[in-house]
């Protein structure tokens, strides 16, 4: 085995993300051979040539090693000269990686820094969505009704839940309200653009045969008077108007699956030019 080196050997991670990863690797490898004292400093976010010149001023070529992770080919080919120039030994991390996948796939990496931070942001924003949906589903608080992007209304099984979780899926907060003539809707419904409510409607005649699936689903009887015409009748003439008054697009869902109301909801926003923020 080698000698330990006199001095404190000073590890620099450079990294066009957070370079936790890169950390991580560095560490792993270092283990291996028994340095009992070395100083990893990590430069996250590195994105320019003018950044590099800054981190290598703390650079000494006889202590210092440089391990990066680096897909800006810009910045990685003026690091490699510059550290070369100095006598500094550099070290890819992600080269021999992305050489054998570029082969593997037979196409070039894209090059953009921080992907997996973003598939990361990506991948929260959709569960922040999904927990609104569930937290704010049926009316269950109307305080969200203000944070929601998107506000559905309509009397029972119009959609309402499944509409909330499909949008939720495309990072987008949704909250449904339904509309009950005994019941008075929240007040916070009238305290919200109306552009960013959609009412849901259907055939009556659809809806009888979707509640008497349900009533036999719950046990109940077949004469229940949730899926009588009269009742059904009477809710959908009370939502419309609800809806009237709030001067809110409506959509049929009757003979629509739940992908094409929800395209028809995202196209309504585009066209009166509501921003449903991350959906594209």
């Amino acid at each position: 085995m080698q000698g330990i080196p006199a001095e404190k050997t000073k590890i620099l991670i450079i990294s066009d993300s957070i370079g936790e990863t890169a950390e991580q690797v560095a560490k792993a490898a270092l283990s291996q051979f028994n340095l009992q004292e070395y100083d990893i400093r990590r430069h996250s976010f590195v994105s320019e040539i003018g950044q590099i010149d800054d981190i290598l001023e703390e650079a000494m070529a006889k202590d210092t090693i440089i391990m990066f992770t680096l897909v800006i080919e810009e910045v990685k080919k003026y690091l490699v000269a510059e550290t070369e120039k100095r006598n500094i030994l550099s070290i890819d991390l992600m080269s021999s990686i992305m050489e054998v996948l570029e082969k593997r796939f037979g196409t070039k990496p894209i090059g953009e820094a921080g992907m997996i931070r973003k598939l990361d942001e990506e991948y929260f924003r959709k569960i922040e969505a999904i927990e609104f949906a569930v937290k704010y589903d049926d009316g269950k608080d109307p305080r969200g009704l203000k944070k929601a992007d998107i506000v559905l209304i309509g009397i029972s099984r119009t959609s309402k839940t499944p509409l909330s979780m499909y949008l939720a899926h495309r990072n987008i907060k949704v909250a449904n309200v339904p509309l009950v003539p005994e019941v008075k809707p929240p007040k916070e419904l009238y305290e919200v653009s109306s552009q960013k409510i959609i009412g849901l409607t259907t055939d009556p005649y659809k809806l009888i045969e979707i509640r008497k699936e349900r009533i036999k689903a719950l046990g109940l009887k077949d004469g229940a008077n949730y899926a009588s015409i009269q009742r059904i009748i009477e809710e959908l003439e009370y939502a419309d108007e609800i809806m009237r008054k709030l001067s809110c697009p409506v959509i049929d869902v009757s003979a629509r699956a739940v992908e094409e109301s929800a395209s028809i909801i995202l196209e309504i926003c585009r066209e009166i030019g509501y921003n449903v923020g991350k959906l594209k």
